[in-house]
């Protein structure tokens, strides 16, 4: 085996691990902790496939800046000793449920990018960057302004979720 694939083995390990540690962890700054070296090792990956700028990227903004970010926001709305409660089944059976909906959506995304990189791969053009930057802010088919415009609404939520879990306290 060449060193790149040993390397990746030992980057996925690593994140499949600190992933379902940052989630099941009942303490929350352990699993904010967790979720650092999830960020750090998904770096690990852009530099694997030679994106240093997006690695240090990701590096900087958040492993850097969101987890400070979370660390801040447990540290100022938690008493010592928090942890985080079991659900009561039916809450565990409603994200069960959710989270199988979001793995049979993750599996069609990469299918469905999957076949379109045979079809990109194939043709022997570069792709322009208007059409990449059309791609991302568009709102045709196939175009993700939505998705931007989703987790913007999804970052409101949690800010004004720890506005008023503050204020209560």
């Amino acid at each position: 085996m060449e060193a790149s694939t040993i390397i990746f083995y030992i980057l996925a390990i690593t994140s499949i691990i600190f992933s379902i540690m940052t989630v099941m962890s009942t303490k929350i700054l352990r699993s904010a902790t967790y979720l650092l070296f999830v960020l750090i090792s998904t770096a690990g990956f852009y530099l694997l496939l030679n994106y240093h700028f997006i690695a240090a990227v990701q590096i900087s903004v958040y492993a850097g800046g969101i987890v400070v970010l979370y660390v801040f926001a447990i540290l100022l709305t938690s008493t010592k000793g928090d942890k985080i409660g079991r659900g009561s089944l039916k809450k565990r059976l409603c994200g069960a449920g959710i989270s199988l909906a979001g793995l049979a959506l993750l599996v069609y995304v990469v299918q469905d990018v999957m076949h379109r990189s045979v079809a990109v791969s194939s043709s022997t053009e570069e792709i322009n960057m208007k059409i990449i930057g059309k791609a991302l802010m568009g709102v045709e088919k196939y175009q993700y302004l939505l998705p931007f415009e989703i987790l913007s609404i999804l970052l409101l939520a949690c800010i004004i979720g720890g506005i008023l879990i503050a204020r209560k306290r």
